[in-house]
């Protein structure tokens, strides 16, 4: 008894969704009628992809749904899906969809293929008969033009050629261009880094001047010493007087020829080169100026002549 209860309530469900398929069926074809497509195309879609029903003449109504809307990416989807139908008939009709969404100047051999494979499916397929001669003529007709007017088409291709050419020569010219740009751009650069290494040598050079011209110059310091050297004739202090006067005389006919160098710089500046004050400077003269008179006193304590040896040299 439990059995038959089951059987019963599994039949009733079938029943209702046959009912359901048929009532959607209907009211897909009554709003394609109606050129009420994507109605159509909803309750078509509606069947096969939330109903899970396998039905082909479904699918071809669902792809002409979609081809009234101008869709025809999706359109072509559901007609290829019917291209290893069993039936002849659907079959034929898909091709002829397939052929009717490529009647396009580009693929127009790929149109009359898919006419021709139509008919192959069905031979009494009268529409594909009918768009299959006509492409077919079509096509005849445009190669005997190519073939009567092959000046035209070598015209064409000539100026494809012509283009491509001048197309590559702007390249080059382009590329010449930014080549000679960039050899001036290192000639450039390479005239500035000489020009910067010339003015560093010649700096260099002007400080080796100025650093000989500053060793060459006599320095109050060195002075004391030569005059403590100098004094060495027979007369002593006179002849050191003579020294000391004529000193002068040979320090300015150096001062004179060096005129012609830079600007000497100040005593000063030498000192502060040497790292010593002024008043460290006048301490050091006084000391060599001291001990140049201690020398000057002991040689004229010395006789000129030699003492006879029986003689005190008192």
């Amino acid at each position: 008894m439990n059995w038959l209860l089951v059987l019963l309530v599994w039949v009733s469900i079938g029943d209702q969704d046959i009912a359901k398929i048929n009532s959607l069926k209907k009211e897909g074809e009554k709003a394609y009628l109606k050129g009420d497509f994507p109605l159509a195309a909803e309750k078509f879609s509606y069947l096969i992809d939330s109903m899970h029903i396998e039905d082909e003449k479904v699918v071809l109504n669902l792809g002409h749904s979609y081809l009234q809307m101008d869709d025809k990416e999706n359109a072509q989807n559901q007609y290829l899906k019917l291209i290893l139908s069993k039936d002849k008939h659907l079959k034929s009709v898909a091709y002829q969809q397939l052929g009717i969404l490529s009647n396009d100047p580009k693929t127009l051999e790929k149109a009359l293929n898919f006419f021709k494979s139509s008919l192959k499916a069905d031979p009494t397929n009268d529409d594909s008969r009918y768009n299959y001669e006509l492409l077919k003529k079509k096509l005849e007709e445009q190669k005997d033009q190519e073939q009567e007017n092959p000046d035209n088409q070598n015209q064409d291709e000539q100026n494809q050629d012509q283009e491509n050419q001048d197309q590559k020569e702007d390249e080059k010219k382009d590329g010449d261009q930014n080549e000679s740009e960039q050899e001036d751009s290192e000639e450039k650069e390479n005239e500035d880094g000489e020009k910067s290494e010339s003015e560093k040598e010649n700096s260099e050079n002007q400080e080796q001047e100025n650093q000989d011209s500053e060793q060459g110059e006599p320095n109050d310091e060195e002075n004391p010493q030569d005059q403590q050297q100098e004094p060495q004739n027979e007369d002593g202090k006179e002849g050191d007087e003579e020294e000391q006067q004529t000193q002068p005389q040979e320090g300015e006919e150096g001062e004179d020829q060096e005129g012609q160098t830079p600007p000497k710089p100040s005593t000063a500046d030498k000192l502060q080169e040497m790292n010593i004050s002024e008043e460290k400077a006048k301490m050091i003269l006084e000391a060599l100026k001291n001990g140049e008179i201690q020398y000057i006193q002991q040689n004229q304590r010395r006789p000129t002549k030699q003492q006879d040896d029986g003689k005190p040299d008192w």
